[in-house]
């Protein structure tokens, strides 16, 4: 029996070696990784009634496809067949991503399981995947509880409207109306509600929404790990609620939930520094609890007027002013079961927030690093600055000891003044934070609902560690800064020889993540707004960097939301604040609302936006349409911030009207490639014609035959319409060599602004001149990244010389990251295939650079590209995910010599040669490629 047994095990292994070894796609078996439910892991909340799965692969040998999968989708996690809601069975198809659920209707609120195996071109199949799980959201949510506070709107006197920016409140009836707050419509509180359990529990679901922000806890611990949740949202369009599994947290017999409130973009009432004061009404809690039994049975608890509530500890908190916390006002054990809440007040039914309630999808804000110490000084007798070494969105976290009711006030900001002191004249202030102690032994401490953009803090009459230590103060026996930024993974790397190259892809991704919020925000501190033009200006180094699947769905919500009556897509979304004029609609803000969701179509290969968006797009588009004169669009701010000796703002070295009737064009180009892709063949044909009508009344307005330059000819003014394809075949070469003429003119320094850098950085890398764009950028001059670099800094800045600007924490002027990957690595999408199903890759050679390396992982696996220069040769590595395919272009003359993976290029499997006019190229399939060019 043995002998059999070991034959057939000595067969096994000999049938797995042979399928190991066997070069080429045949003997590649697959495996099934990284499974998603609408591009995201194991979600909940799902609202689509057909749910699309998705899947990485992974394959041994090069060449490695999907032939057919097979998808099953059970009501049960068990492999009981009578919980099967949807088999696919065994589709032939190499679609490995966006694949849509096709069963029996599913439940809300109900969770599904899955799994997916797939077969080879050989028809070999896979194991099956890991059990994946997604859950439906719940049907009208909002029927299930009662909004509940401390204070109804009615009685809180707070104002409505959106026009208190800071100039309107130096007006004497709008300090008044403030000024008639009731202290409590302001204040955080703290809710608690006990209830009781005493049977098995199989699942228990928190629904949650606090508005500002909330933070809960069940049993005395916090449920989840964000900041600032949920979101934020125009709360009279959209609010958003959380959801969380708290099965193995709720306890048999009593339990208590507790919930912190605060006021967030909410409720920005003032007393301290704000950018602009806003309120959709006092804090308040929306709160959902389902609780399921072995038996079948159910149990809820939702917020009503049962709960009470209490003045919390934290005594003032505002979004931009800071935070105060006085410990001595901490209850003990107030959301821990068995506490005594008989002194606290029944909470009042608040009226509803207007905004529907939807569940948030996007991932959540979190602290992602935390930073010591890196310097002290002492300016002042008794106060200390330190220098936490990086400049981020967050707030410090203290450990402390002292007496009872001595204070430690911490100061931060992101640059020091001349004195010595901590500064936030150019970012906004007062901003603090304030800890009163309690006095019984080291005590910790950090804000929950305010975060400023800092690198240094500053504290006075307290010891700090490192530094002698006086008696009858506080210690603070540990400080911290926390850098907060949106979960959005990320999904991109890029280094370099060339340093300055290195340590901008870093200036500027943390500029990126600082303002990576709960929208794209200008700056951590000053605004803490959601301008849109650097959503799509930057959108291709967003993209190559992070996973932007569930967040800019999120973006294109809030630019719904805002959307006018007339069609206007504001500058802002949300839009908190109503600025007006040119900082209220300009083209190049509000065309974001249709670039966006192309831009998301080419790197997800999901169309759901455009479809989605469409009645919006065309809305915003024919509004703009509104306000043109023969076509040609005149307002808005231009190429904002274009660099010269003018001070920064407004365009001034290129024609406003050149700038916005440009992306009108754009926009209307877009529109009607939408229109084609949704067979609306009525707005096809009208969007093709104005396309046309718009081009012509551009190039008549501002186009100059005699010169060959468009409007004053400058960089802008040249760049935009060859990277839109607005100018005739006949005169491309000549606009494109006055573009290369100014550049040199300046010394190959740029003149362009926020809006101009990417149509002149990508314009001159799509016509051959990334020679141009490296003698543009490889110095430490201004202006520059280098230049920002040898300043010292560690966030990209608002201005290209930053003694002249205000914030030193933009990432507007970081369009480079789309040359770093899309041109430097050569890591391009295929419009024709859009999600990296099938790419390019078309790396260059510039400069004195020895060597680029980047990764991006797409939906379908982590996409190398990689090349060195070698003596009397270069060598290129490329990594391809399994099941897709690349086409290469090398930046080589066609008649050099190439071996791929040893071998010449016409003798390898997996590689088929590609026709291009002057440079070699192949179509690969997957796997990773040694290229060698002599």
């Amino acid at each position: 029996m043995w002998g059999l047994r070991k034959g057939l095990l000595l067969f096994q292994i000999a049938a797995v070696l042979l399928f190991a070894c066997d070069p080429g796609p045949k003997g590649t078996v697959l495996q099934v990784v990284k499974t998603t439910t609408e591009l995201a892991n194991n979600p909940l909340n799902i609202e689509k009634t057909s749910p699309r799965f998705g899947w990485q692969l992974l394959g041994s040998e090069n060449g490695a496809q999907q032939s057919a999968y097979q998808v099953v989708v059970s009501h049960s996690s068990s492999n009981e067949e009578a919980a099967i809601v949807w088999d696919s069975g065994k589709v032939s198809s190499s679609q490995s991503q966006l694949i849509p659920y096709q069963g029996g209707s599913l439940i809300n609120g109900e969770r599904y399981y899955w799994k997916v195996k797939v077969w080879n071109e050989e028809g070999i199949s896979s194991d099956w995947s890991d059990l994946a799980f997604f859950e439906m959201a719940p049907y009208e949510l909002e029927k299930e509880a009662q909004w509940i506070g401390a204070i109804t709107r009615a009685e809180s006197g707070l104002p409505t409207g959106r026009n208190y920016h800071q100039p309107d409140m130096r007006r004497k009836e709008n300090k008044a109306k403030w000024a008639k707050v009731k202290p409590l419509a302001k204040q955080s509180i703290q809710l608690r509600k006990a209830f009781e359990t005493g049977k098995e529990i199989t699942k228990a679901t928190v629904f949650i929404s606090g508005l500002g922000h909330y933070e809960l806890t069940l049993n005395g611990e916090k449920v989840g790990n964000s900041e600032f949740a949920p979101l934020w949202s125009d709360y009279d369009k959209t609010v958003y609620y959380n959801t969380y599994d708290v099965t193995e947290r709720v306890e048999n017999g009593e339990n208590a939930i507790g919930v912190l409130l605060g006021n967030g973009m909410y409720n920005v009432s003032g007393d301290r520094y704000a950018k602009f004061l806003i309120s959709f009404g006092p804090p308040t809690l929306f709160f959902h609890m389902k609780v399921t039994y072995a038996d079948g049975q159910e149990q809820v608890i939702s917020s009503d007027d049962s709960w009470k509530w209490s003045a919390s500890p934290i005594t003032f908190n505002c979004v931009f002013g800071g935070e105060d916390y006085d410990a001595n006002l901490e209850q003990t054990g107030w959301d821990k079961a068995g506490f005594d809440d008989q002194h606290w007040k029944s909470v009042v039914l608040q009226q509803a927030p207007q905004g529907k309630l939807r569940p948030q999808q996007a991932a959540p804000v979190l602290i992602q690093q935390q930073y010591d110490i890196k310097e002290i000084t002492e300016p002042e007798a008794n106060t200390y600055v330190l220098d936490m070494g990086q400049n981020l969105a967050g707030f410090p976290s203290i450990k402390v000891e002292g007496e009872r009711g001595q204070k430690v006030k911490l100061i931060v900001g992101e640059h020091i003044k001349d004195n010595g002191l901590v500064g936030q004249g150019r970012t906004g202030g007062p901003h603090y934070y304030e800890y009163t102690l309690k006095g019984d032994g080291e005590e910790s401490w950090q804000p929950r609902f305010s975060f400023y953009g800092y690198q240094y803090i500053q504290v006075s009459d307290a010891n700090v560690p490192g530094k002698e230590q006086q008696e009858g103060r506080p210690t603070i026996t540990e400080i911290k800064s926390n850098f907060i930024y949106n979960d959005a993974q990320e999904k991109g790397t890029f280094e370099s020889s060339n340093e300055i190259f290195n340590q901008t892809h870093w200036l500027i991704n943390n500029a990126v993540k600082s303002n990576m919020q709960s929208v794209f925000t200008d700056c951590p501190h000053r605004e803490k707004l959601g301008w849109l033009e650097e959503t799509h200006l930057n959108g291709p180094g967003l993209f190559f960097n992070y996973d932007l699947t569930q967040l800019v769905p999120k973006i294109m919500q809030d630019m719904a939301d805002a959307q006018r009556e007339n069609g206007l897509v504001p500058n802002i979304a949300p839009e908190y604040v109503v600025f007006g004029g040119d900082f209220t609609d300009s083209p190049e803000w509000g065309v974001a609302a249709v670039v966006l969701p192309w831009m998301y179509y080419d790197y997800y290969g999901d169309s759901t936006l455009i479809r989605e968006y469409y009645p919006m797009m065309k809305k915003y588009i024919d509004y703009l349409g509104t306000t043109a004169e023969n076509h040609i669009v005149s307002h808005g701010l231009g190429d904002w911030y274009d660099y010269g000796e003018h001070a920064a703002g407004y365009s001034k070295n290129s024609p406003i009207a050149l700038s916005a009737t440009s992306h009108y064009y754009f926009g209307v180009k877009l529109l009607k490639k939408a229109a084609l892709m949704l067979q609306r063949g009525e707005d096809y044909r009208e969007y093709g014609r104005l396309e046309e009508e718009v081009k012509r009344a551009f190039n008549d307005k501002f186009f100059d035959p005699v010169t060959s330059q468009y409007g004053t000819g400058s960089q802008f003014s040249n760049a935009v319409p060859l990277f839109l394809d607005m100018v005739d075949s006949t005169d491309r070469e000549a606009v494109l060599d006055n573009l290369v003429q100014d550049i040199q003119n300046h010394g190959y320094r740029l003149t362009t602004g926020d809006v101009g850098n990417r149509y002149l950085y990508q314009t001159l890398a799509r016509n051959g001149l990334n020679e141009v764009m490296y003698k543009m950028h490889n110095h430490y001059d201004t202006p520059g990244y280098g230049f920002q670099i040898k300043f010292g800094l560690t966030t990209l800045t608002e201005q290209w010389d930053p003694r002249k600007g205000n914030s030193w924490n933009h990432f507007m002027m970081g369009q480079i990251e789309e040359w770093f990957y899309r041109d430097l690595a050569g890591i391009q999408p295929d419009p024709a295939q859009p999600g990296f199903k099938h790419f390019f890759l078309k790396p260059q050679l510039v400069g004195e650079m020895t060597f680029v390396k980047a990764t991006y992982e797409s939906i379908y696996g982590t996409i190398g590209s990689e090349w060195k220069k070698k003596e009397g040769s270069v060598q290129f590595l490329f990594d391809i995910p399994a099941n897709t395919s690349a086409t290469v272009v090398l930046p080589m003359a066609k008649t050099a010599q190439v071996f791929i993976n040893g071998s010449k290029a016409e003798h390898t499997n997996t590689v088929t040669k590609s026709e291009h006019p002057s440079h070699p190229a192949y179509t690969l399939g997957s796997g990773r490629y040694s290229i060698e060019v002599k």
